[in-house]
């Protein structure tokens, strides 16, 4: 089975992920963000520690 057929099989099962980040010492989800919030956003580096 090529992976076009699983994830439409599994198109279902999936839910919605929030996503959030710490914005002046305190956590908010992404998704409430204005639009030039969200594109600050885009531009951060993210860090593996």
């Amino acid at each position: 089975m090529n992976t076009i057929k699983i994830l439409q099989k599994l198109q279902e099962k999936r839910q919605k992920c929030t996503v959030y980040t710490r914005v002046m010492g305190y956590h908010r989800p992404v998704e409430s963000f204005n639009v030039g919030k969200l594109g600050e956003h885009k531009q951060r580096k993210q860090f593996i520690q």
